[in-house]
């Protein structure tokens, strides 16, 4: 039986197979052992291994002679007797494979040996690189070109140490809350959450007066008796994502059941099943597509309370809410709606019991929807619903006649309707601007005492912001919107000016609280130091009952060093109290409360803390 070419190749002289020998193998790492079996059988066995070449495994590279497919040449043995090349009796075929297979063996040690010096030449640069690096920080432990083995070490188990904890800490604390909590450490302090979305300044200055009931806007909202919240939803203001808040995202004591596929969900009140919220997401369009102001008054206390006797219905209170939104925006969104396919046919425009005529109110398109229209014919339409959208939906329609243009004049007719408008929204329980959402937000939760779970989102980028328009377009859209524009403005500043006043307020009320904190504080070290004194005035007359307590001079001075300390202590909280109050409210005078003296108002302040 023949053996491999490299166990031929390895023994030098030509041997003839044996009886016995392994079998015939294509598998080089086997041809090793092969070699070294017959190497040990045979004479010469010591100069056959050191011929063999390297060790298995390892490869003899590009110096290694190369095999070739023609016979070895015969050469005489020890005997004399010539003997047939082993590598000539397996088949060209045969031969031509593991020739292959050898010269495949070869390059791919020469890649390994290769990947192994690359690797090698690229720990040491790295070890001079963080030897200088270790020097320079740690100073005489370390030197440039050359790291001793106890840098090493210490170098090994600083970076040992620094993988532990980013593992440790990814392991107890995997979250984003965790990662914006590492960022913090490295970043500047957090800036004011309700910050203007606009990255303008939160203070402006303010167009309008505005009285102290006006801009303190707090609802007792009382969940689980009768009020209601009536949401009025203008298109394209941003309020599916407050009605979605509303239902989703508020904390409640009986949240709303909203279920997978359903658009409506289900607020009941706590113990109750009764409705506390009107809106889309809870009643659906109860009063009709998009209801109007003059819509929801007649219609809201019908839908509620029609089943019941009018003599039995609850004396409910009606909290109204709605989003506003920048009119050159609100009607660039209105038109792409429009322009994918949206007609509002549904809505019903009730006003004064009636829905209005197709001569009081004609379309603007012939088809089935105004889809695909340009800008310019949008805007031509003079029966266009989208212009003024907000003034008129917010106003009471009966004062002018519903849709009737002919019961007054258009000047006076668009006067009415401002200043309706501006009244129900002054009036209303709250109202939000889409521009600012936190701010929106702030105020919806100090107005009902309601809180949120999770913050809301500002989106800057709308479809809206997506239209380009020149400065003539945008001039002739607030010019269709004049009446929009003066609303949005009075609201903005009502909105701003809320938000100033109740942030004061918390302040007012945080600063107060400390206050009082602090009074309480002095009471207590007060009330301590008399039941102290008391205790050893009592002691000292136990022991000493016939001296007269005048003549004790120590009693005495200790007297009057507390009477100092009282006297001292009620000053400068009083003087303290006086400056404050001074500067929030300059043109006021003190209060009564502020200049007592004693400790009649300390004792006092304990009692109303506790």
């Amino acid at each position: 039986m023949a053996l491999p070419a490299c166990a031929a190749r390895a023994l030098g002289p030509p041997l003839q197979p044996e009886r016995g020998a392994p079998a015939r193998t294509t598998c080089p790492r086997r041809h090793s052992r092969v070699e070294a079996e017959l190497a040990a059988s045979r004479p010469g066995a010591v100069a056959a291994s050191v011929r063999a070449g390297p060790p298995r495994g390892v490869s003899r590279g590009f110096n290694s002679q190369p095999l070739l497919d023609e016979p070895l040449k015969a050469s005489s043995s020890v005997a004399g007797a010539a003997r047939t090349p082993l590598f000539a009796l397996l088949p060209r075929g045969r031969r031509r494979r593991m020739h292959d297979l050898r010269r495949r063996w070869d390059l791919g040690s020469l890649c390994r040996a290769l990947l192994t010096r690359g690797l090698a030449a690229l720990g040491h640069s790295l070890k001079h690189v963080l030897g200088a690096i270790f020097s320079k920080i740690f100073g005489p432990l370390a030197s440039v070109g050359n790291m001793d083995e106890k840098s090493n070490k210490l170098l090994l188990a600083l970076v040992m140490l620094f993988l532990f904890a980013v593992i440790v800490l990814q392991y107890v604390c995997p979250g984003t809350e965790c990662q914006l909590l590492r960022l913090q450490a490295f970043s500047s302090p957090m800036p004011d959450p309700y910050r203007s979305e606009d990255e303008s300044s939160a203070r402006f200055v303010p167009r309008y007066n505005f009285s102290r009931g006006d801009l303190l806007r707090k609802v007792d909202f009382d969940i689980k008796g009768d009020d209601l919240i009536v949401f009025l939803h203008i298109q394209k203001t941003g309020g599916t994502t407050f009605g979605r808040h509303l239902v989703r995202n508020i904390q409640l004591e009986q949240p709303c059941e909203c279920r997978v596929g359903q658009k409506k969900c289900t607020c009941h009140r706590p113990g109750k099943r009764e409705t506390w919220l009107f809106s889309r997401f809870s009643t659906g369009w109860s009063c009709g597509l998009h209801a109007d102001w003059t819509e929801l008054t007649s219609c809201v206390p019908a839908v509620v309370d029609g089943k019941r006797d009018a003599r039995l219905r609850p004396s409910r209170n009606f909290h109204y809410i709605t989003i506003l939104r920048d009119p050159v925006s609100r009607y660039l969104s209105e038109w792409r709606h429009v322009q994918r396919g949206a007609t509002w046919k549904a809505s019903l425009h009730v006003c004064d019991g009636r829905p209005p005529t197709s001569e009081e109110l004609p379309s603007c398109y012939t088809g089935d929807d105004w889809s695909g229209c340009p800008l310019k014919e949008f805007m031509d339409c003079p029966y266009n619903l989208a212009n003024n959208r907000q003034v008129r939906m917010l106003s009471d329609l009966t004062l002018v006649g519903c849709y009737n243009l002919s019961v007054m004049p258009e000047k006076q007719r668009n006067k009415v309707l401002l200043e309706s408008a501006k009244s129900n929204l002054k009036h209303m329980a709250f109202f939000g601007l889409t521009e600012f959402q936190r701010k929106t937000q702030y105020l919806f939760e100090k107005t009902f005492n309601m809180n949120f779970i999770s913050p809301f989102t500002q989106y800057n980028t709308t479809r809206a912001s997506s239209v380009e328009i020149n400065e003539e377009i945008q001039k002739r859209i607030e010019g269709l919107n004049f009446l929009d524009m003066e609303l949005y403005s009075y609201a903005k500043d009502l909105f701003l000016q809320r938000y100033q006043f109740m942030r004061q307020k918390e302040h007012q009320e945080a600063r107060q609280k400390r206050q009082e904190q602090r009074k309480f504080l002095k009471g207590r070290f007060l009330q301590t130091h008399f039941q102290s004194q008391g205790q050893s005035q009592s002691q000292s007359q136990s022991q000493n009952p016939s001296q007269n307590p005048s003549q004790n001079p120590n009693l005495n001075a200790s007297q009057n060093v507390t009477q100092n300390l009282i006297q001292n202590l009620t000053q400068n909280s009083s003087q303290k109290e006086n400056r404050e109050s001074q500067k929030q409210s300059p043109g006021q005078e003190p209060s009564d409360g502020s200049a007592s003296n004693g400790t009649n108002d300390y004792i006092g302040s304990v009692e109303k803390w506790r």
